[in-house]
């Protein structure tokens, strides 16, 4: 399957209220074309209101929504040629997972040998031709979740929008299938706008992040400059954890344990957790402030220790 450089989207002053609350603030927003731009934020934040209304299944009060230069504000969902991929799957469960993935190009009446021909090369990207003449009520989660993906990449859509369709998944099987997504849409190069309130979802999949708070979009950025240089405080504190002591911010990775000499700060430990890969270590400084700090696996401290701590001066924020 050929690479699908996909459509632009933009929005522009757009706004959604249901019931008479506002459920999205006039919001502008450019997903450049072949980007993958992940919704992120609490629930209730607007972000899937956003997916629906550049899907079409809702329309906007306010503003409009533009595919290149094209305004499909309009347009119903089944003629604005995207695809969907929703946490529920959303299968056909009287069809076997090739009719499943057969079923879009149906719609649009492709000829029948470019159709099969189609369908076999999903089933091969998604890695499930063994299960071609299965039942969906055969299949487990992640399967479904692969045929959910082939349906929607079939069609050759401008664009692919996915609902937290990794949430009902366990976290094994979300790791698996995230790496996996990735990895197609990267080979595809197809417009995708994916919702999650995941953060390490959002840190892997994303060429930029839209972080969502109350309706409004609080910052667009890659997943580095949202991280690192987070637009104000419910970005640090979504994003990870974010340390305050006075009028300085840092994550804790960026502080050290140095001789007490040597300290800028120090403290004793209030909380120490093995977690593998690198120990969670709780600290709180003479000041009575706490900070969190993530050391290497073999560095190690116990409940009642004082250290003395350094944080590099490139990685304050103020």
């Amino acid at each position: 399957m050929t690479a699908n450089r996909g459509v632009q989207i933009l929005m522009q002053g757009c706004t959604k209220r249901y019931k008479n609350q506002v459920v999205l603030e006039p919001t502008d927003l450019r997903i450049e074309s072949g980007e993958t731009l992940v919704l992120l934020g609490p629930s209730g934040c607007g972000k899937t209101t956003t997916l629906r209304l550049i899907a079409g299944l809702d329309a906007p009060d306010a503003g409009r929504v533009l595919f290149n230069d094209e305004d499909v504000t309009a347009l119903p969902i089944e003629k604005r040629h995207i695809g969907m991929v929703f946490q529920s799957y959303a299968l056909f469960p009287n069809m076997s997972v090739q009719e499943n993935i057969a079923y879009g190009l149906l719609v649009r009446k492709m000829p029948e040998t470019e159709r099969k021909k189609r369908v076999g090369e999903m089933l091969e990207m998604m890695h499930i031709e063994s299960l071609a003449d299965r039942q969906i009520t055969q299949l487990s989660g992640g399967q479904k979740q692969r045929v959910a993906l082939a349906r929607a990449i079939a069609p050759r859509p401008r664009a692919l929008l996915l609902d937290e369709p990794l949430t009902a998944l366990d976290a094994r099987l979300r790791e698996t299938l995230r790496v996996d997504i990735n990895a197609l849409l990267r080979s595809l190069g197809i417009t995708t706008v994916y919702v999650t309130h995941d953060q390490s979802e959002a840190m892997a999949l994303g060429d930029r992040i839209a972080v969502m708070e109350k309706g409004r979009i609080s910052q667009v950025g890659t997943p580095q400059d949202i991280y690192f240089r987070p637009a104000n405080r419910f970005v640090a504190d979504f994003i990870g954890t974010m340390n305050t002591v006075g009028q300085n911010s840092f994550r804790p990775e960026e502080v050290r344990v140095v001789p007490l000499a040597q300290a800028s700060m120090r403290g004793r430990v209030v909380s120490s957790f093995f977690l593998g890969d690198h120990n969670r270590v709780q600290v709180r400084l003479d000041s009575a402030e706490e900070v969190v700090l993530k050391l290497p696996s073999k560095q190690s401290f116990a409940v009642g220790d004082l250290i003395g701590l350094e944080v590099d001066a490139g990685s304050l924020a103020c």
